[in-house]
């Protein structure tokens, strides 16, 4: 039997046209109408709402208006399993650490299915730093953390990686990539320019996993702190990083 044949003996129409409604919204910056919802599925306004009503009395869509858009529900249930609560309960007190003596944020990154999801962050000390919101997807071949998951990973493992991934706007390779993710393997982290905000450099370096593969990656969108003339520079900030992510990693 065929994927395709075997695809749809087991169809389930009704929670497929629940999923892609979710889909839908998760992709949207604002709310959607109703009738916007049947226009982008291709589907009738009566066909959907039924559907779309549950979901809100479920939690996972909120209604303002005639607007629904998605709650915070679905990232909740993920954070629920067990693996990514005790990677980021066991992380939170080392990142608070680094956060008070480099003077700077830190997020944590995981790699799902194709995408790389915040799954923490402590904010620097102070009045101003450079925070990515938990939940945030961030790019795979323009990013640190991306760049570390990649230099890392076997050929298949990358390959996978490349097929699973979806491009995100404006996320563009840099030259050379292969070149600079075997750099990056040899040093053991990844120290780069960001390619979305002037003046910030991204350090990020490996949780490494009892069986050698990358479990999380920590990043640390560093910022030079003009204000205070003795605060860690950017090496400085980078051992520090280093080990942080050794203790992490168990060792």
């Amino acid at each position: 039997m065929s994927e395709d044949e075997d695809e749809g003996r087991y169809r389930a129409p009704a929670l497929d046209k629940g999923l892609d409604m979710l889909e839908l919204l998760a992709a949207r910056d604002e709310g959607m109408t109703l009738k916007d919802i049947a226009t982008a599925l291709g589907r009738s306004p009566t066909e959907l709402y039924r559907m779309l009503d549950r979901l809100a009395r479920r939690g996972y869509v909120a209604r303002q208006g005639d607007t629904y858009d998605l709650t915070l529900k679905l990232f909740i249930l993920a954070h629920q399993r067990p693996p990514i609560r005790r990677l980021v309960r066991h992380a939170l007190p080392v990142m608070r650490r680094f956060t008070s003596s480099a003077e700077q944020a830190c997020h944590l990154v995981q790699y799902d299915r194709g995408d790389l999801v915040v799954i923490a962050q402590v904010e620097a000390p102070g009045y101003w730093g450079v925070n990515i919101r938990t939940g945030a997807r961030i790019g795979l071949v323009n990013s640190g953390s991306g760049h570390v998951f990649l230099a890392f990973a076997s050929e298949e493992e990358k390959a996978l990686m490349f097929e699973e991934h979806e491009t995100m706007p404006f996320e563009v390779a840099p030259p050379a990539l292969d070149a600079r993710l075997a750099e990056v393997r040899k040093q053991g982290y990844e120290a780069m320019e960001s390619q979305q905000t002037p003046a910030v450099s991204n350090l990020s370096v490996p949780i490494m996993g009892a069986n050698g593969a990358v479990l999380a990656v920590l990043t640390c969108p560093f910022l030079r702190r003009l204000e205070n003339p003795n605060a860690p520079d950017r090496e400085s900030v980078l051992r520090m990083l280093l080990e942080a992510g050794r203790e992490l990693s168990g060792g």
